[in-house]
């Protein structure tokens, strides 16, 4: 045998043997062995020996928390409308044991589970609900997918609906939902403000109606207060009149004077009431007449001074 093909048959051994009894398990890592077909243990990080040939590495399981994408799948919503919903799955090994040997592929089952759980709570939904509810739809889904989970020893830390996509039609009617809503506000503040300003409108009226009101009254006051004066002035000068002629009056021909002024005031007052009235009406007796004109002679004879003066 050629010495050089010897020593790299030896070489190559020797190299697999090394690689097969020194293991180094990276960080966030667990490795699963078993020895002869049967589990042995886990290895955590760092520098482990194996029995080379008996003992192999199985699994290979990663300790860090996973990501794992939830592809589009179609739900019914419970108004019988069907949306389009993907979502994005956290997920991280506790139990390597379990992980390895409970289920044969956890990520593809705990996919699975994930969508038909999401289908059953977007199933209890309406489709309005669908959308203001996704934190109570994430953890309903987490909460279902952490218990059954929990024998493959895995734990289910969040679960995010990514899209919700409704049909065509369906985005239509909302948008139309949207627009009706947006008119209703306008509407309705719109409507506020011309309340508001009715409201003031008739606050200024009534403020305006008082202030006139009260302005009215201080004037009839004020009116009121003057007649009252002036008729108190009347009253005094008056009373200081008929005082005056109550002392000329007893004076030396008073009473004749009072006769006179008398006779001037009823002609005069009759003058302007025959002046103005269409019909004319006379004394019948004509005696009464003359004797009244004998009197007002009389007291022109006994007061010259009057003549002179109509003169």
């Amino acid at each position: 045998m050629d010495p050089f093909l010897f020593f790299t048959l030896i070489f190559i051994a020797t190299i697999y043997l090394i690689v097969k009894t020194c293991i180094v398990v990276p960080q966030n890592y667990c490795f699963v062995v078993e020895r002869l077909g049967v589990f042995r243990g886990a290895l955590g990080a760092g520098f482990h020996f194996l029995i080379p040939i008996i003992d192999q590495i199985r699994y290979k399981q990663l300790l860090k928390e996973i990501a794992i994408d939830i592809p589009p799948q179609t739900c019914i919503t419970k108004d019988n409308v069907s949306i389009l919903v993907d979502g994005i799955l956290y997920i991280k090994v506790m139990d390597p044991y379990k992980a390895s040997y409970e289920i044969e592929n956890f990520r593809s089952a705990t996919i699975q589970l994930a969508q038909t759980t999401l289908r059953s709570e977007i199933g209890k939904l309406v489709l309005d609900h669908t959308f203001s509810e996704r934190d109570d739809i994430n953890a309903n889904v987490v909460r279902a997918l952490d218990e059954a989970t929990d024998p493959w020893g895995i734990k289910v830390t969040r679960y995010e609906i990514k899209n919700i996509s409704p049909p065509k039609e369906i985005l239509h009617e909302m948008e139309e939902q949207v627009k009706a809503e947006r008119v209703k506000r306008a509407e309705i503040t719109i409507s506020e403000g011309e309340k508001a300003a009715r409201i003031n409108r008739s606050m200024g009226e009534r403020q305006e109606a008082i202030n006139l009101s009260e302005g009215e009254k201080t004037k009839k006051v004020n009116e009121a207060e003057g007649k009252a004066k002036e008729i108190e002035f009347i009253a005094k000068a008056k009373a200081k009149g008929i005082q005056q002629i109550s002392d000329a009056i007893g004076n030396e021909g008073g009473a004749e004077a009072v006769n006179l002024q008398i006779t001037e005031d009823y002609l005069s007052g009759l003058g302007v009431i025959l002046e103005k009235a269409k019909t004319t009406v006379l004394p019948t007796e004509m005696a009464n007449v003359v004797g009244f004109f004998e009197g007002i002679s009389k007291v022109t004879n006994k007061f010259p001074g009057l003549d002179s003066e109509k003169e």
